[in-house]
C-alpha cells in the first residue's frame, strides 16, 4: 500500500547522520554513567543535543529528504 503523496520515512544524509551522532551520544552517556563518570555523561548530553540541532541545520543545507517529482506534480 504504498502512498504517493508520502514524502518518506528520513532516509536522508541529515536523518541518518543525526540519529547516528544522538545514538553515539546515548551509548557514551549509558557507559559514562555506569562508571560513574559525571562530566563525561554531561559531556554527552549535550552531543546528544548537538545532534538533534544537527538535523534541521543539514536539512536547511540540502541535506534533507528530496521531494520526488511525482510529488510536486501532485501538489502542483
Amino acid at each position: 500500500m504504498s502512498n504517493e503523496n508520502e514524502p518518506g520515512h528520513g532516509h536522508s544524509v541529515a536523518a541518518w547522520t543525526s540519529v547516528v551522532v544522538m545514538l553515539i551520544a546515548v551509548t557514551g552517556g549509558t557507559i559514562a554513567y555506569w562508571f560513574a563518570v559525571e562530566w563525561l555523561v554531561w559531556a554527552f548530553a549535550g552531543l546528544l543535543l548537538v545532534g538533534a540541532v544537527l538535523w534541521g541545520l543539514l536539512n536547511k543545507l540540502g541535506f534533507g529528504e528530496k521531494v520526488h517529482e511525482s510529488i510536486e506534480k501532485v501538489h502542483s
